[in-house]
């Protein structure tokens, strides 16, 4: 049995300003209480830097990242550009991303094998629509998003899955213990298959609509090595008691 220890980390998405930093401050203060869980912020772009200096001891990440070091990329930001501002993880894939941007899984990967292979925690993120689900095919997307998403092999940095079901993001909708239990066991068993022993060390995230309030039944499930928290990072009361149940987990 491996033990892989937990991971939280929150994605801040578009939202966040300097006056909002204060809650980075708590949150990491709470962390360090804590102990014995991986804590991560990844507020926007613009608030790397400042975060850094009120991280006390927890990562500070990005949510996106180029594929290319440097070029004609106007409005994208490089890996080496996210080290540089203090940023040690990357979040790469995440379904707003896909939606949104129209980002591939080739495009995912790409982004994924710059930011591993410049040394950063490159959380991954795979996950299917309400309709894949009601229509049975929730294993072989996201089996399919594995595939073409992650990088053959890596030398550097660090591979994290996360498991995000689209149709549970920011809904308050939760899947159930026993279908993030299916689920990340499907994802463990490609890894494994993939990658051998070292797919057995990939910390697999859950991330949808994760709060205080159910974080300690889908830190109980196996394979859930922590969690891709949205809105529920925002602010430390709301994110505290997710790290708290990580690490009592």
């Amino acid at each position: 049995m491996h033990l892989r220890r937990k991971l939280v980390a929150g994605n801040w998405k578009m939202n966040g300003s300097l006056g909002q930093l204060a809650e980075v401050s708590a949150i990491a203060e709470a962390a360090r209480a804590t102990g014995g869980v991986d804590v991560a912020v990844c507020p926007p772009f613009t608030l790397l830097a400042p975060a850094l200096t009120r991280a006390g001891g927890i990562t500070i990440g990005a949510q996106d990242c180029h594929a290319a070091a440097s070029g004609p990329h106007t409005g994208c930001v490089s890996v080496p550009m996210l080290k540089e501002a203090g940023a040690r993880l990357v979040i790469c894939g995440h379904s707003e991303r896909r939606a949104d941007q129209h980002e591939t899984d080739a495009d995912v990967r790409a982004k994924a094998e710059a930011a591993l292979g410049g040394g950063l925690v490159t959380i991954i993120c795979v996950g299917e629509s309400e309709a894949e689900r009601a229509a049975g095919g929730h294993l072989a997307r996201v089996e399919a998003q594995l595939a073409g998403s992650l990088p053959d092999d890596w030398e550097e940095g660090e591979l994290v899955v996360a498991y995000e079901p689209i149709w549970a993001i920011g809904t308050g909708k939760v899947a159930t213990a026993v279908d993030v239990a299916e689920m990340h066991a499907a994802i463990r068993a490609a890894l494994v298959a993939r990658y051998g022993d070292r797919g057995a060390r990939v910390r697999i995230l859950y991330g949808g609509s994760v709060k205080a309030e159910n974080a300690a039944e889908l830190f109980a499930v196996a394979d859930v090595d922590g969690a891709l928290v949205g809105g529920a990072s925002l602010t430390a009361a709301q994110f505290v008691p997710i790290i708290e149940a990580a690490a009592a987990s």
